[in-house]
Formats: structure tokens, sequence, C-alpha cells
């Protein structure tokens, strides 16, 4: 359903930043593909060049079979695509804007309701309210109806759940996992790590390469090492000691404990007073050790 093909980005300036550097995907129609990175990783830039709002210095790309450059206009006609910052109507209402958007695209609300009905009954209460007056929550629910009123074979959202409380981060995804049901290809942006778990495959992106793909449970299946958690009363002098100790190959913060890989069998660590139990990694550390190999 969507096709990617050696795509670069470069910007411009002082000190030129390379936003995509060749990057290839492929994604299959109804799936829910998640690219996952942390801010400046590339992701809004490949969403626009997908969603045909910014071209490429170099590769090609396709949705459902039809070039973002040369078909933009049928490309536009039949994707939806939620970008990350709220981009609707401040001023307007709720009934307002999903009505606007219904005309952009010659229907109506009344013609696509049961597209949206799941997901706007639970802001229609308040539809005379101005999107501007919404909660993050509720401005995100809105967004996402009026990126699904021309029922889009395609849904682009761009880090969807940036800046929202985690109940409607929750519901959020449960809202688009009855997307997918109803055979919709959804491709999602986040910097959450844990919420690559609610999807079918995903992408680990940083600094504009893609550093691996498959689904979420491969990946951590692929870890290639024995991951251990250490804590101590002074975890900051303890990270200090264990960046010069020489068996250890990695170390960094997650939460409460120091995540640690070592280098050879030997777990001995020059501390006193410290915990020290073996783990299952995450998709976090997955990424982290993924960059650190890269870093290489």
């Amino acid at each position: 359903m969507i096709s990617i093909n050696n795509i670069s980005k470069t910007y411009a300036g002082k000190q030129p930043v390379h936003a995509l550097d060749n990057i290839s995907l492929q994604i299959e129609k109804g799936e829910l593909f998640g690219l996952i990175g942390p801010d400046g990783a590339g992701k809004t830039s490949l969403f626009r060049i997908l969603t045909t709002l910014l071209l490429a210095d170099k590769g090609t790309a396709t949705v459902d079979s039809t070039d973002v450059v040369d078909g933009f206009r049928e490309i536009r006609s039949r994707i939806g695509y939620m970008p990350g910052r709220f981009s609707l109507y401040q001023d307007m209402t709720i009934e307002e804007n999903l009505n606007f958007f219904a005309d952009v695209f010659n229907t109506s609300v009344e013609a696509n309701y049961d597209m949206i009905k799941d997901i706007y009954v639970q802001i229609e209460p308040f539809k005379k309210r101005r999107a501007g007056k919404l909660s993050g929550g509720m401005k995100q629910k809105l967004a996402l109806c009026c990126a699904l009123i021309h029922k889009p074979d395609v849904l682009f959202l761009d880090e969807p759940t940036t800046g929202v409380d985690p109940v409607s981060r929750k519901e959020f995804w449960e809202m688009l996992k009855k997307l997918k049901e109803q055979d919709i290809t959804i491709m999602v942006s986040t910097p959450y790590m844990d919420e690559a778990g609610m999807c079918d495959r995903i992408a680990l992106i940083q600094t504009g390469k893609i550093l691996s793909v498959n689904t979420p449970q491969q990946i951590v299946a692929n870890y290639p090492h024995k991951l251990y958690a250490a804590k101590s009363k002074n975890n900051y002098h303890l990270l200090e000691q264990l960046k010069n100790q020489r068996n250890i190959s990695l170390c960094y913060i997650s939460g409460e404990y120091l995540h640690i890989v070592f280098d050879g069998n030997g777990t001995n660590i020059n501390f006193p007073d410290y915990e020290l139990k073996e783990i299952e990694p995450t998709i976090e550390d997955c990424f982290i050790q993924l960059m650190s190999y890269e870093s290489n």
C-alpha cells in the first residue's frame, strides 16, 4: 500500500540538516505501521513527503501504486492526514470544522457518519464548542474525525498522542485498532517507545536512518545481549563509575535503574552496596542498543 524507495531529504542552511538518509520501507494493505523515533529523527519529513506536501531530494514513493509527485492530486483525495500540531480552525466549532472538511472532499458528515461514529459520539455533546477551547484529548478526536470524514484508504498520523494525557493516549490507540478492522492502512509516528507494541510492525528511526524494521516482538527477540538492571543509593555516582569500567559496553539510566550490557561473561561491578538482576529488554533498550551500534 505504501512503497518508499531510497528517499533522502536535506534542508539547506549554514549547517545542512540531513533529515532523511536513503530511507526504504514497504507497508502492507490493512497494516498498522509505526515509525518510532525521537524528535528530529526525520518522522515528520517522511510523512510530509508521503502526503505530497514536501518533495524529496532523491528516491521515489508511492501510495496505493500512485506516485507521490506525479499523482499528488489523486493521493490527496484518498488519504487522511493528521499532522503533529493541531491544525484545525481554532475559532470554528467542532461541528463547523467537521462540516468544512467534509465539504472540501465533496461529501457530507451524514454520508460518512458510520466511519467516524465511534469517535464522534465522544465529542458530539460539545459540538458547539470552539476548537480552540477543547482539551488535548478532544482536539485529538476532532482532528481524527476530520481526517476520516472522506473515507480514506490510507491514514497518516504524525505524533498524534504528543502532549496528550495517558488516558487519552490509551483511548486513541483503541480507536486505531477499531479503524484497522475497517481495512484502513494506518501509518503512525510516535516518540513514545511504549506505543510501539500497539503496532503490527515498526521501523525504528534515528537521524534520518532506519535502524530496524520488524514486528515489535521480533525486534525484542533479536536483542543480541544479556541485559542487566542495577540500582544503588546513588545511581548517579554508580553511572559515573560504570562508564569507566572496562567490562561494560553499554550503560544508561532507565527509570530508577541503570541498564547494563557487560562485555564478556563477567558481571562484576566495582561499587559498594548495589542491586543487580538480569532483565528482559524493551523496545527502548533495543533502540538504544541499535543507536550505539550505529554510532560505532
